[in-house]
């Protein structure tokens, strides 16, 4: 019987290692796994590189990972906000490596690592600092410039239910950039604010197929308001 529910947060990020690549979920706050983070940083891993869209807001989720040291390099839109101050801080320092990457471009090569694609031609970033060291090409009259795919060994995002197949839905902005960083990864854990019975989730409306996800945990939403 397939059954990917696992018992706690702690459990489903328990093999991530000491210089994994990891995606997390998240628009802001929105969509962030929280309880996924907070069991990262609890295992004491470290030299992570992640990949999220921005650098982490005030105390919570990817902030509270540079903030306790644990981030080597992160790749990200947007790594500078008013409430950015760990990413700020460990940048100044020199303790943190930045990878800048548009937003659409970090979307793009997200789901071509996904699709199974080699590369992509964008024109974002043509004929700026971003574009510096990497291949362009006129096609129909427009320049485009090369980009690869990113993967991850891991991928930690939030959903609103699943089952214990894997499927998932999510619920309105929190739904952002988790269903192609579940494609994207070897490994997908998702938290879930329920897990519902096989069959409960009408096939019409799964975002995330159960192929793309390989761990789901449930955060009952009262915990999740205590923790927050």
């Amino acid at each position: 019987m397939i059954d990917k529910a696992i018992d706690g947060a702690a459990a489903a990020v328990a093999d991530i290692h000491d210089g994994a690549s990891v995606m997390i979920g998240g628009f802001g706050t929105a969509g962030m796994p929280d309880e996924l983070i907070d069991a990262l940083i609890a295992r004491g891993v470290g030299d992570l590189t992640i990949i999220n869209n921005n650098a982490g807001n005030g105390e919570h989720g990817v902030a509270a990972l540079i903030r306790e040291g644990r981030v080597r390099k992160i790749v990200c839109s947007f790594p500078r906000q008013s409430d950015s101050h760990h990413f700020d801080a460990a940048y100044r320092a020199g303790k943190i490596e930045l990878e800048l990457v548009p937003q659409g471009n970090l979307a793009a090569r997200i789901q071509a690592a996904g699709s199974g694609l080699g590369a992509i031609f964008t024109p974002t970033g043509y004929g700026t600092l971003l574009a510096e060291g990497k291949e362009v090409r006129e096609i129909d009259g427009r320049h485009y410039v090369l980009e690869y795919p990113i993967q991850a060994d891991f991928a930690l995002i939030k959903a609103h239910k699943g089952d214990r197949w894997g499927n998932l839905v999510f619920r309105k902005t929190a739904r952002n950039f988790g269903p192609i960083m579940a494609m994207a990864a070897k490994t997908t854990i998702a938290q879930v604010s329920q897990i519902v019975p096989l069959g409960d989730i009408d096939p019409e409306v799964v975002v995330t197929p159960g192929i793309f996800v390989q761990r789901v945990v449930a955060i009952a939403p009262a915990a999740i308001a205590v923790a927050a």
